[in-house]
């Protein structure tokens, strides 16, 4: 009597959801790209605008002169984002490779036997 084996199910395997989650992020990413982008804007503007104003209230606090913070902006669309969209997306897409590869290597081992 040869036992039989089960059949591969791949949605047993937690690679395969690993890498179908980073791959609906990727998409999920690229739909609202846009609208990240406008409110990371505005979150990074109020920051900066803060950061600054804190700066300003401790120089005068330590007596030193004003500066003029109106005079020294720089306009919002030239400063660079301090989290970009990228940098989450590339995070996703490593993952995406790396479930992937893990799978198929789970897959070849579960052939081989």
């Amino acid at each position: 009597m040869s036992a039989q084996r089960e059949p591969f199910r791949i949605t047993d395997s937690p690679w395969f959801w690993a890498m179908l989650f980073s791959l609906m992020s990727l998409v999920g990413m690229g739909l609202i790209a846009p609208k990240f982008d406008a409110r990371q804007r505005q979150i990074e503007n109020r920051f900066v605008g803060r950061e600054e104003a804190a700066a300003e209230r401790n120089r005068r606090a330590a007596g030193l002169p004003p500066i003029d913070l109106a005079a020294e902006a720089v306009a919002p669309g030239q400063r660079p984002r301090m989290v970009p969209l990228w940098t989450l997306a590339t995070g996703a897409t490593l993952l995406a490779v790396g479930s992937a590869a893990m799978l198929v290597r789970e897959l070849r081992a579960w052939q081989r036997q």
